[in-house]
């Protein structure tokens, strides 16, 4: 196969190829064994129960997977009933979830699980938990703790609900984790039920069962066994599963990126320099369809071969980077590496078809080298810009334009995605664009050397710039999208961190702030001792619009006169637009209850984040949601309590936002370094193959300045110059490409806050992006200059 003999004859041009797909496929590896290391798991609170009913989940408002459906009381005790006249079924047992946080010293004991710590005692035996001391709650002031909490079978201990702080009798403790309170307690603590665990008889067939318990709940919900009932966990479990799948997609979606358009730039440079090679196959009869496949074919190999090593560095790497990821608290608690075969098999795929994309444009350009190219003695460059280049910068280009307008003017949930699309295809504008602007420039550069200076080397870089714009831009394109991608990330990180503090001054000045320290929300009784201050009860709302599906919004709970009318709702025009419903109007709502009611729509306002987008009564979310807590309470400074409930803690309003904000700042900045050290780090290993290409390629050029006196020194520092000026003009041109996003996300954040922001470039980062370039390719291009320089023994 002429492929694969290419490869091994040329085997130096192909190898910054491979090195880059074996880079590439290797992240890409690592992100996908990484985002099925931390898909959900059987929980052990529920591992006794082969089977799990769930209700429906509704979608949000942007149209992802939201919050379950709650079925009603009355709703859930009719399913149990009909669930557990399924043959093989022992018990249909509700599983309830509410806060519970133990209390000592007046203090919350800090537990992440404490939202949905509390359970009713019957949902033990859904567990592999026993008691190791005392007995089950017999009253509703007793209850059943975990070992962990270090409490004795007799004492007394302070648990904290939604309604304030109350004292039980621990009547027993389990090797489990929680409360575990009366079923009564239980069930008045959190009315609306979404899960049904079914503890089955060894003998019968889950399979059955769970067949059996679909038929019944139908469209209402769906029968979940097996790993499937990994789905059943705790939200803040979801909540950092969310946060580890963000950042791996994000990375992915770079990686891949840069992949693909570094594998392009050496593809296509490796080309270039086997023209008279290429110009021969044509002479003995070659026809531009052979061409291409040679090239595909040789794309192919080389991706296999890449995807293969990438495949084996990402197992290697995989537990690193998840280690790393424990340190951020962005996976679920006790992750552990799985390393499955889709991963694998998704990577060689991918590292195979980014090679053969890559390789696309590169083979209709090698089909149409003439056959007279086998006759010269260089490969001069006819044009430095085919009609097809010049299309695709232009398109690009210009979508990066209407994609940074969208920057600007889109919403705050499509901000940071957008802003990513912008520098994407700008990058690639600027790249595919290059050789138009690189001579010039070039031109600019080594003027006033070339004027001023007696050695030829200024002239010798201006020339071969201006005459092999083509390679310079494949040598260049790795910096751009180094530089670039280290600017946007950091630029954005600075941005949001100056626009933030800048609102937040705006709006809060002059006030104070009861924040519940180590509890995750304040409860009522806080509330009703400072009944002065802003106090909105966030709530989950079900509602149906008209020719949509059942949809999940955000819903507050309010105690100011002008929004708390029983029997009424204040939307927003959003909400309103989402409804199709205007003032006067009826919307039927359902809440985490289950029940359903109709509101009427007494106003509908502008936005406003502080009032919220769905308004309503706080006795009214407190009627049919026991399980919400108040985040923080804010109120003017002259209104200040003297004294506060337990755990609760006053704060200067202002003070305490930016301390909370700087602590998401740092996660923020964590994971954004993470990115960029990525997205640095490989191309600047692309950087280095481009060098190292070019160096190569340029063998006999370098014998001819030898023929004519030219030293290694000499050819060193010629090399040299040449790479420190492209890694200027590629350092210029991806800071360039990036500007346009961070001014979009400015304007966008100047009027989401009201506040003037201008874009903020990070220096260090810029600094160390191209000083790290930098020396990657000069030692890169000194090496190879110096051994092909190098006298050679015959």
């Amino acid at each position: 196969m002429l492929a694969a003999a290419n490869i091994r004859e040329h085997w130096r041009a192909f190898l910054a190829t491979v090195l880059a797909v074996i880079v590439g496929v290797g992240l890409i590896a690592v992100t996908l064994i990484l985002y099925d290391s931390i898909q959900p798991r059987l929980q052990p609170r529920v591992a006794n129960a082969a089977v799990l009913v769930v209700s429906n989940q509704a979608v949000n408002q942007v149209g992802g997977i939201g919050d379950r459906v709650p079925w009603s009381e009355s709703e859930a005790g009719d399913l149990v009933q009909q669930l557990e006249g399924i043959g093989g079924v022992e018990a249909a047992i509700i599983d309830r979830n509410f806060y519970a946080q133990a209390f000592a010293d007046d203090e919350p004991v800090t537990d992440e699980a404490a939202m949905e710590a509390g359970h009713g005692w019957s949902s033990i035996r859904l567990a592999p938990y026993e008691l190791t001391s005392g007995r089950a709650p017999a009253s509703d002031s007793e209850v059943v703790v975990g070992t962990d909490l270090g409490v004795a079978t007799g004492s007394a201990i302070l648990i904290g609900h939604t309604d304030g702080v109350h004292t039980y009798t621990v009547s027993g403790t389990t090797d489990g984790h929680g409360f575990y309170f009366t079923d009564a307690e239980a069930a008045r603590r959190d009315t609306g039920v979404t899960t049904i665990g079914l503890l089955v008889s060894r003998s019968s067939s889950a399979r059955a069962v769970t067949e059996g318990a679909g038929s019944i709940v139908g469209d209402g919900g769906s029968a979940l066994a097996g790993d499937a009932r990994g789905v059943v966990e705790p939200g803040y479990i979801t909540h950092k599963r969310f946060l580890g799948a963000q950042l791996m997609g994000a990375m992915a979606i770079m990686v891949l990126f840069t992949t693909l358009f570094v594998v392009a730039a050496t593809l296509a440079l490796a080309a270039t320099q086997r023209r008279r090679e290429i110009g021969l196959l044509r002479t003995i009869g070659a026809d531009p369809r052979q061409i291409r496949r040679m090239v595909l074919g040789e794309a192919v190999i080389i991706g296999l071969l890449g995807s293969t090593g990438g495949c084996l560095a990402g197992i290697l790497a995989a537990p690193a980077m998840l280690a790393s990821l424990n340190r951020l608290g962005v996976t679920p608690p006790d992750s552990r590496m799985t390393i499955s075969a889709w991963p694998l098999l998704a990577a060689t795929a991918i590292g195979a078809g980014v090679a053969v994309l890559g390789a696309c444009v590169t083979s209709r350009s090698a089909a149409r080298v003439a056959p007279i190219e086998a006759l010269l003695d260089a490969a001069t460059e006819q044009r430095p810009m085919s009609r097809g280049r010049w299309i695709a910068g232009l398109a690009m280009l210009g979508l990066g334009v209407v994609l940074a307008f969208m920057t600007a003017v889109g919403g705050a949930d499509r901000r940071l995605n957008l802003a990513i699309a912008t520098s994407m295809c700008l990058i690639a504008a600027v790249a595919l664009l290059a050789p138009i602007v690189i001579g010039p420039i070039a031109r600019l550069a080594t003027a006033p050397f070339a004027r001023w200076s007696s050695s030829a080397g200024s002239m010798l870089t201006q020339a071969e710039l201006l005459t092999a714009t083509r390679r310079a831009a494949s040598t260049a394109a790795p910096v751009i999208v180094a530089v670039g991608f280290a600017v946007l990330i950091s630029g954005l990180v600075d941005t949001m961190r100056m626009a933030y503090p800048a609102e937040v001054t705006r709006q809060l000045a002059g006030q104070v702030l009861i924040d519940p320290g180590n509890a995750p929300g304040l409860s009522d009784a806080v509330i009703r001792e400072n009944p002065a201050g802003r106090a909105p009860l966030p709530t989950r709302l079900f509602v149906t619009p008209p020719g949509g599906d059942i949809t999940v919004i955000d819903g507050v709970g309010s105690q100011d006169p002008r929004w708390s009318r029983p029997g009424e709702a204040t939307l927003d025009t959003t909400m309103a637009k989402l409804l199709k419903v205007q003032a006067g109007s009826t919307v039927t709502v359902r809440f985490a209850d289950g029940l359903s009611a109709r509101l009427r729509v007494a106003q509908v306002l502008p936005p406003d984040e502080k009032r919220g987008s769905l308004v309503l009564s706080r006795d009214t979310v407190r009627r049919h949601d026991p399980t919400a807590l108040t985040d923080n309470l804010f109120m003017a400074a002259d209104l200040a309590p003297d004294h506060l409930s337990a755990g609760a803690r006053l704060q200067d309003a202002e003070q305490f936002a930016l301390q909370d904000y700087n602590t998401d700042a740092k996660l923020t900045e964590s994971l954004a370094t993470m990115l960029t050290v990525v997205s640095v780090g490989f191309s600047g290993l692309a950087v280095a193959n481009s060098m190292a290409m070019a160096g190569y390629g340029r063998r006999t050029d370098f014998v001819v300045m030898k023929s004519v006196g030219g030293t290694r020194r000499q050819l060193l520092g010629l090399a040299v110059g040449e790479t420190w000026l492209l890694v200027m003009i590629g350092s210029m041109l991806g800071l360039i490409a990036t500007l346009p996003a961070l001014a979009g996300v400015a304007s966008g954040l100047s009027a989401e806050t009201g506040t003037r922001v201008t874009m903020h470039l990070n220096r260090g980062t810029l600094t160390w992006a191209i000083l790290g370039s930098l020396a990657i390719a000069t030692a890169a291009s000194a090496l190879v200059t110096w051994t092909v320089a190098r006298p050679r023994i015959r």
